[in-house]
């Protein structure tokens, strides 16, 4: 199972929520598109023992600070951050504006983007885009995550 969030805003009380989930489904790799803010939130994950996977948002302005905190236990880069898991390739961007365009390429099984703070899973051809929305709830005051499930291809979004 991959767990997925975005836009986290330096919400402690729902990243905690997050890892929690994150543990009770077993993933083995969390992905986050971006908008952790401060380092400080991104240490939370690290609890979840997980991977991380993660892209610079637009105001993730402490990059130095997040990439010293996340380098322990994964990968913190300027989208997009393209990689293969278990045979899936994946892409990760925290704007949606190139979503679209990347999947018309269809080259990536999953295209996993942040920033609009609303849940989505849609397909494009051969590529399931999804939108974890937002962590943090500060925006819409809705908590949500994503799990992607690699053996069967499937999403689900989850209300914290």
């Amino acid at each position: 199972m991959i767990g997925i969030l975005s836009d986290s805003h330096d919400n402690l009380t729902t990243l905690r929520r997050a890892v929690g989930l994150f543990k009770e489904a077993g993933c083995k790799l969390i992905i986050h598109a971006g908008d952790f803010v401060a380092p400080f939130a991104a240490r939370e994950l690290e609890k979840s023992g997980c991977l991380m996977k993660a892209v610079f948002g637009n105001c993730d302005g402490e990059k130095k600070g997040l990439m010293s905190v996340i380098r322990p236990f994964g990968t913190i880069q300027d989208a997009p951050l393209i990689f293969n898991y278990n045979d899936i390739n994946i892409l990760v961007s925290h704007l949606n504006m190139p979503a679209k365009n990347f999947a018309a390429q269809q080259k990536y099984d999953v295209i996993i983007i942040g920033h609009t703070h609303n849940p989505d899973i849609q397909k494009s051809g051969k590529t399931l885009i999804i939108n974890p929305g937002e962590t943090g709830g500060w925006l819409t005051g809705k908590s949500t995550i994503a799990f992607f499930c690699p053996e069967t291809g499937k999403a689900e979004i989850i209300a914290l």
